[in-house]
């Protein structure tokens, strides 16, 4: 038996936090364009919005 568990702890492809950091860092900039895109879309000069027609 404690040759099969050395046996799986070495076959085991362990790549660490990697994929994990890159998964949170595209979420990060992608969560960061839309939320600026979402907050510099009030500050358009269109011609559009006014009150005075």
């Amino acid at each position: 038996m404690p040759h099969t568990v050395a046996l799986l702890a070495a076959a085991s492809k362990d790549q660490g936090p990697g994929a994990t950091l890159r998964i949170v860092l595209l979420a990060s900039l992608i969560g960061a364009g839309l939320l600026a895109w979402f907050l510099l879309r009030g500050y358009r000069s269109d011609d559009n919005n006014d009150a005075n027609d």
